[in-house]
């Protein structure tokens, strides 16, 4: 007889977070596609956008630590099956409201539900995820949050024109419940409560991923002094606050920018749009290998550091580049790049939490993807007022590319080796 094929039950874990970043992003940038009509139809200046965009933002960056301190505390299975529901709700309740003060809310409420999601994975990914596999898996991740809103910028243009921006929200709501319902389902917090799992495939999680001290074992509350008093965790949350300042650009400003500039119909601002989306996911992809790559030589963190500040490099170029262009194609190229190097920093930014987090991976994580996200919230509100103020968007790409140069220095800085408590 054949021997039955059997898919290890972890890379059945990495599709299943695979496509929550799918999702995850889908849900994000569909905002921002329907701008226009929401403008239209609501009377939103280009301001009061601004604001409704960095509503999401503050909402996400808020409950970071919160939620990954509730991960650390009840595991990601119930931690991610309930976050999702809950943003799945308000993504729905998006397309009902009539009001800039009620928008301001949803969406604020809608981006703390969302604020569970990467911490909830981080720590799915310590439990589950060999310290060698940890950089592609990371990268594996992110792609689908790139991919996702790559694939959402076309889909969803196409849905508001189909069916209206409010019913387009209301139809993406079920999507996020059915994913809630299988993960707490299928998923357990460690592989060793898992039935599917085999014996040598749990042997061999157990052997290759990372190890907890004794110490560790008994400790199991994260003071605050020990968060905030760490220098690793300090330069982690600068660094991604850089990152993020560039990406967020390309979720929120970048499809109406485009499609205001070049004068282009929603159609071409989608395709053109979509473009960094996808080269993002070639960063995370790239990235994620080099940092395994680098790892299995036995340099921890050069694996870590080189990845993230040659990522930060070509953001900084891409940024300075896309200045000069005079057509939609030669900025989307130029862009392309930043943003491809924007993604080349996440998964040695996240491996590097997990490093020097270990069993408190979602909280350190969370506090690094909230000072992230405050970069995301002033980059909602940067871009407009700057080109009001200016007459132009130089101003805004100046800053991010000297915030990318900012992130290299921190990098040199970082130890993934050392703990929060030595470092």
């Amino acid at each position: 007889m054949l021997k039955r094929f059997s898919i290890p039950t972890r890379y059945l874990l990495v599709c299943s977070t695979f496509f929550l970043m799918v999702l995850l992003y889908i849900d994000r940038i569909c905002i921002s596609v329907a701008k226009d009509p929401i403008s239209t139809e609501l009377g939103f200046s280009d301001k009061q956008m601004g604001w409704i965009l960095s509503a999401f933002a503050l909402g996400y960056a808020l409950f970071q630590t919160p939620a990954g301190l509730l991960a650390d505390l009840f595991g990601p299975r119930r931690i991610l099956a309930g976050v999702v529901a809950f943003w799945s709700v308000f993504t729905g309740l998006t397309g009902a409201v009539s009001h800039f003060i009620t928008m301001l809310v949803t969406r604020f409420l809608f981006g703390a539900g969302e604020a569970g999601a990467f911490p909830g994975v981080a720590r799915a990914v310590f439990s589950w995820i060999p310290m060698n596999e940890r950089g592609l898996v990371q990268g594996i991740n992110f792609s689908g949050s790139r991919l996702g809103a790559a694939f959402a910028v076309p889909f969803v243009a196409w849905l508001i024109t189909t069916f209206g921006w409010r019913w387009s929200f209301g139809i993406l709501t079920i999507a996020g419940l059915l994913w809630a319902g299988f993960w707490h389902l299928w998923f357990r917090d460690d592989p060793s409560e898992h039935r599917r799992i085999t014996k040598k495939e749990l042997d061999y999680i157990q052997r290759k991923r990372q190890k907890v001290s004794p110490a560790d074992e008994k400790e199991q509350k994260l003071s605050a002094s020990i968060l905030f008093g760490s220098k690793n965790m300090w330069l982690a949350m600068g660094q991604y606050f850089c990152s993020n300042f560039t990406f967020f650009f390309c979720l929120t400003w970048l499809f109406p920018y485009i499609k205001n500039l070049y004068k282009l119909d929603t159609v071409e601002a989608a395709a053109f749009t979509s473009a960094p989306l996808v080269f993002g996911a070639l960063g995370n992809w790239i990235s994620g290998w080099l940092v395994d790559k680098i790892y299995k030589k036995n340099r921890w963190s050069l694996s870590r550091r080189l990845p993230a500040m040659i990522g930060f490099a070509l953001a900084a170029l891409g940024l300075v580049g896309s200045m000069a262009m005079h057509t939609p194609l030669g900025a989307i190229i130029f862009l392309s790049i930043a943003i491809f190097g924007a993604d080349m920093t996440l998964s040695p930014s996240w491996s590097f939490c997990i490093d020097i987090g270990r069993r408190h991976s979602g909280a350190v994580s969370g506090t690094m993807n909230m000072a992230g996200n405050i970069g995301s919230f002033l980059t909602a509100l940067a871009f407009p007022y700057l080109k009001e103020w200016t007459g132009s968007a130089l101003a805004f790409f100046i800053i991010g590319a000297a915030l990318n140069v900012l992130a290299m220095i921190l990098w040199s800085m970082m130890r993934p080796e050392r703990g929060l408590e030595t470092y």
